[in-house]
């Protein structure tokens, strides 16, 4: 599952990225110094593997990950191809859900493309530039649906969906806060609209911010009440800040952030916030070998979770062994879990849950 960081140029993406997935990609004070998108890989935080290593000290330790990438900064006019933007347009049609970074800060040693600092107005021509993409897409796909229709006449459904979402789009409205039914979100999976991909606003403010309260910071209330009107969420951070926490030990760490009132980074936040945006949960598997989560779509039955691990496992999956994480740590061990009959047996119909501690038995 792929995040994508986006937004104007000079907003903190690429130092953002660099402090998510410490892959070093160069943060340059100039537009368009990311013209290739960067590519890394996010641990997703989870104190529940800690412990369990604690438990087992395992000789491996594997969390789940996300992948982030870190697309160029859009311009105003990039759906006309203005700054390279079809190239970054398509690299934004290739994520699941994205990361909006909206500058929310003043420093004048800072170029911004716009010349001045206003959140509203960035993130309207981002969201403006995926509109248009989008309707020139649903346009061509109207057009080819009405072809198709004097063949058959079953795609009238798609074609009245289509104009619905077209007029939605022209009134300046993304595709996410348009309303639709379970039968018509099968549908657009079939339009990859890029105003319909699920985001997270990410809010760079300075240190000064931090310290003082993000509630005092009036470009921060701007995306708050943005994100608002259309069920996003909002994540604080300071992405120097961050990156300075990136690169240290953990016990460093623990003393910057308690002298920042950071109870948890910006990061950590963003990555379980993506994590959840794109409906994952993890199950564990753990001994002493190796501590590991598994990511899987929420919903997964017990089989393909097991094939996660290994095809043949889900090809010969007999049952899962089961035992909540919160049940295994109040116990104390697997086999005092086990003498209190917390280790359940489940089918191939039991749906996973999100901690579920496995053990898949199989036989191919």
């Amino acid at each position: 599952m792929k995040l994508g960081i986006v937004g104007l140029p000079n907003v903190g993406k690429s130092t953002l990225f660099n402090a998510i997935t410490n892959a070093g990609a160069e943060a340059a004070n100039y537009p368009f110094c990311t013209i290739e998108p960067n590519v890394g890989i996010a641990p997703v935080p989870d104190e529940r593997l800690d412990r369990l290593a604690e438990m087992y000290n395992p000789e491996k330790y594997t969390p789940a990950i996300l992948e982030i990438v870190d697309i160029a900064g859009l311009v105003k006019g990039a759906s006309e191809g203005e700054g390279l933007g079809n190239k970054f347009l398509s690299h934004i049609r290739e994520v699941d859900a994205i990361l909006h970074v909206v500058r929310c800060f003043q420093n004048d040693d800072i170029t911004h493309v716009e010349g001045n600092i206003s959140p509203k107005r960035d993130i309207d021509i981002i969201n403006l530039e995926l509109i248009l993409s989008d309707i020139e897409l649903t346009e061509r796909r109207l057009d080819k649906s009405k072809k198709a229709l004097k063949g058959d006449k079953s795609f009238q459904t798609e074609i009245d969906l289509f104009e619905r979402v077209l007029e939605h789009l022209q009134n300046g409205k993304n595709a996410r806060t348009f309303k639709f039914t379970d039968d018509e979100k099968v549908i657009m999976t079939t339009l990859p609209l890029l105003s319909l991909k699920p985001v997270i606003y990410v809010a760079n403010v300075d240190e000064n911010t931090l310290i003082s309260g993000v509630e005092k910071n009036e470009f921060y209330k701007e995306v708050v009440e943005i994100a608002n009107g259309e069920h996003s969420q909002v994540i604080p951070v300071c992405a120097e800040i961050e990156a300075q926490i990136s690169v240290m030990d953990k016990e460093d760490r623990a003393i910057f952030m308690k002298e920042y009132g950071l109870e948890s980074s910006g990061l950590d936040k963003i990555v379980t916030a993506g994590y959840k945006l794109l409906g994952l949960i993890s199950f564990i598997t753990a001994g002493p070998k190796e501590v590991r989560a598994w990511t899987i779509v929420n919903g997964s039955k017990a089989p393909q979770a097991a094939g996660k691990i290994h095809s043949d496992f889900e090809r010969g999956f007999i049952r899962a062994e089961i035992v909540s994480y919160d049940d295994l740590m109040a116990c104390g061990s697997m086999n005092a879990a086990k003498e209190k009959g917390l280790v359940r047996s489940e089918g191939k119909d039991y749906v996973m849950k999100d901690g579920d501690v496995t053990l898949f038995r199989f036989n191919v």
